[in-house]
């Protein structure tokens, strides 16, 4: 297709959501570019195989931070789906929407028609809670949500009941009514096999032939006459060649790569573009800015009782619970080990939860920062209780380094560099501990293996947090959406402000990251997002 009414760049959690939606419409000829290949990939399909999908450069940008001061001058590994379903198809499935609250910060922001109760008809109309529609629930969308409490490993009643004891309150559902509680996560899958983007939203509308998808296609930069976009340059199989639009170029490529776009094609920062010989279509030095992500560490103990370690380190062991997997798509491989979690506030001063709690029935203390071999944890039975920020306060940056539009970005997350997110995990930290001390904890805890018994000190836990505390994968922010084109990137209408034809639908538009995991609130951007673009369409 050289000529659509909308182009849509990058088939990821939010450009899946909109192409279907904008495809609906028969009338409406769209072309959706996906850098990545085919996400039939069988680490892809079953779940646990993210560990796997998380360092396979097939499907995966694997980016890498610069070092950062916050974390002890380390840099970060991050994973980025570069795959039809984007990161849906390499995440974890945690399904979180986030705080109610969080959104109504985004409408006190400027944002009008942003606010929770103006998003949530979004939240319900794209899933099928496999719990039955409620007030807060839906149940006829096309992305399936699972309860996986009866299939969670036993352990995890320990974990709740420790919880409780310590002073949490059960919650049945985060994404209900309330957030706030510890309980069994949600995951985005249907029959015991991962549930992206792509199969919710994507493959069912590719029979439409209104819809043309084409992978392997590498958008170099967005085409402009004045300062109207008008269509994109696009790189497949080594021919490039450009692509027209009749309507408007739609970003969907997420917080690392449509800002990124924006800056090879000439929307950015003034100085930063003519110092790569980058010719300035728009001055918008807010492109790329106001980087958001969780950060989290975990407490990892030895346990006295059989966990996921004893069945996934073994040949044998993950032989019978792949031949269990493979006949009747159940056990171990069909869930995430993100199992327990939940919502707290660290200390009663605060007005809503600021703390994420994750439990896993498995451990690696061996494997370096942010890469979990899932299949080969440690040879002893261990867990890990784990914590991340909410809202952080400290906020990043990122940017092309060079013209070449296939050079990684630099990035810098400039974590831990608000004192409020030290004294927040710090006070974490000391909740972890609490929790470990509780009876139906030291039930089945032999040892504290990290950080171990010996730090006790604010000083010590803090240096160990700095040492051990890694990107959760929720980078956000650096298109971020408001009224304001002086400190904004896009519109409420998501807009890119000073140009015409031209939006920006996915997580860099969200001006304050969302409490918990983000691929629930991107989905539902891309759906708010394809509203508005069909409304101002006519």
């Amino acid at each position: 297709m050289e000529e659509a009414d909308f182009i849509v760049v990058g088939a990821g959690s939010a450009g899946c959501v909109v192409a279907n939606r904008l495809s609906e419409n028969r009338r409406n000829r769209v072309l959706l570019l996906e850098a990545g290949g085919s996400d039939l990939n069988f680490w892809v399909r079953m779940p646990i195989g993210y560990g796997k999908a998380f360092h396979d450069a097939r499907i995966n940008w694997k980016l890498t931070t610069e070092p950062d001061p916050g974390t002890g001058n380390r840099p970060s590994y991050w994973p980025r789906g570069k795959v039809i379903g984007g990161s849906s198809s390499i995440n974890a499935m945690v399904f979180v929407r986030g705080h109610a609250q969080d959104f109504d910060d985004w409408r006190a922001l400027g944002n009008l028609g942003w606010g929770y109760r103006d998003v949530l008809p979004y939240f319900k109309e794209i899933e099928t809670n496999d719990a039955g529609p409620d007030e807060w629930r839906g149940g006829a969308g096309p992305l399936t949500i699972t309860n996986i409490d009866k299939a969670v490993h036993p352990l995890c009643a320990n974990y709740l009941a420790a919880a409780q004891e310590a002073g949490l309150t059960y919650n049945h559902d985060f994404n209900g009514a309330v957030q706030e509680g510890v309980g069994i996560y949600q995951l985005t899958t249907r029959d015991g096999m991962r549930c992206s983007a792509a199969s919710a939203f994507l493959h069912p509308a590719r029979k439409r032939s209104n819809l043309a998808v084409e992978p392997r296609s590498h958008v170099r930069k967005i085409l402009f006459e004045g300062r109207r976009a008008i269509g994109v340059e696009v790189e497949c199989a080594g021919r490039v060649r450009r692509v027209m639009a009749r309507r408007e170029v739609i970003l969907c490529a997420g917080a690392v790569h449509s800002p990124m776009l924006l800056q090879h094609s000439g929307v950015g920062a003034p100085d930063h573009l003519r110092s790569l010989g980058i010719e300035l279509i728009h001055a918008a030095p807010q492109v790329g800015e106001n980087l958001q992500d969780h950060i989290g560490f975990d407490y990892l103990y030895e346990s006295t009782r059989p966990t996921l370690n004893n069945v996934l380190r073994p040949w044998w062991g993950r032989m019978t619970v792949g031949a269990r997997y493979v006949l009747t798509r159940r056990g171990p491989l069909s869930l995430s080990v993100n199992q327990g979690g939940g919502f707290f506030r660290s200390n009663p001063n605060r007005d809503r939860p600021n703390l994420q709690l994750y439990f896993s029935p498995v451990s690696y203390t061996t494997a370096p920062l942010g890469k979990r071999p899932l299949m080969s944890p440690d040879p002893f039975p261990g867990f890990l209780l784990g914590i991340s920020n909410c809202r952080p306060a400290s906020r990043g940056r990122l940017g092309i380094r060079s013209a070449d539009p296939y050079a990684p970005p630099e990035i810098r997350p400039n974590y831990l560099s608000s004192e409020e997110d030290v004294g927040e995990l710090l006070e974490g930290a000391h909740f972890l501990r609490r929790l470990a001390s509780t009876r139906p904890m030291r039930e089945i805890i032999r040892r504290e293996i990290k950080p171990g018994p010996d730090v006790r000190s604010d000083e010590a836990m803090i240096d160990d947090l700095r040492a051990r505390s890694g990107t959760v994968f929720h980078p956000s922010g650096t298109c971020a959406m408001g009224p304001d084109a002086g400190s904004s990137v896009v519109d409420p209408r998501l807009r890119v402000h000073g140009l015409q034809g031209l939006r920006v639908i996915d997580a860099s538009v969200f001006p304050r990251i969302t409490s918990g995991n983000i691929n629930a609130p991107t989905m539902m951007v891309g759906a708010r997002g394809a509203a508005l673009v069909l409304e101002d369409a006519g």
